[in-house]
């Protein structure tokens, strides 16, 4: 997999060259500014992005802001963000940029080898990973929404698996409960939530919005 890499942390930089290389993968771009990642993912159109959120001069958002702008021009592009700290503000606004192929995780996760690069496969394969820190931080706040208040304390726990990118099979592997349990979950979720088939959108992915947005 090619992989362009944005973190202004030298030591942390290079340990993840070093694991991608370790484990197959190219780092076509290691960068520490926005600039220069932009330039990266325009010029090198890796198969995945992994970007610190918080990027030179002014550490806000400018590592967000490369790689939105970046997939503006290649719509397809998979993201993977890491951050120090839980930003539930930036989780929304990836989500919102498509819902697909994003993935926001918090830097700790990272000293998790094989669940930082699970993550990173998900993402590139067109999956939505969210740390499930991020997720709850967005979830209590949302609790008081009406319709999101419909939600069993079940529906709510599977919806976070949910946004977290993880299949059925996971879920049920996860809660302890049977794939069959899973889907009735899921299907009572998007009844309440309002999402009703059609060919086109991605309703675990509505799901996920609909819960943060409301």
């Amino acid at each position: 997999m090619r992989i362009a890499l944005a973190e202004d942390h030298f030591l942390l930089r290079d340990g993840l060259v070093r694991l991608l290389g370790a484990h197959g993968h190219e780092v076509v771009a290691a960068v520490d500014n926005g600039t220069e990642l932009l330039d990266a993912l325009v010029g090198e159109r890796p198969d995945v992005a992994v970007v610190d959120v918080r990027l030179p001069p002014t550490f806000t958002d400018e590592g967000l802001r490369a790689a939105l702008t970046a997939r503006e021009r290649l719509p397809d592009l998979p993201i993977l963000l890491l951050s120090q700290y839980v930003e539930p503000l930036y989780a929304r606004e990836l989500l919102a940029d498509g819902g697909r192929a994003v993935g926001y995780l918090l830097k700790d996760r990272v000293t998790n080898g094989s669940q930082f690069l699970d993550s990173i496969r998900r993402v590139a394969e067109g999956g939505t990973v969210m740390d499930p820190e991020v997720v709850a931080g967005l979830l209590t706040r949302k609790e008081r929404d009406e319709a999101v208040g419909s939600l069993s304390a079940r529906e709510r726990e599977v919806l976070e698996w949910v946004a977290q990118g993880r299949s059925n099979a996971g879920i049920a592997q996860g809660l302890f409960i049977t794939e069959k349990a899973v889907a009735k979950h899921i299907g009572n979720i998007f009844t309440k939530l309002g999402l009703l088939p059609t060919d086109g959108d991605n309703r675990r992915v509505l799901a996920v919005l609909a819960y943060l947005d409301q």
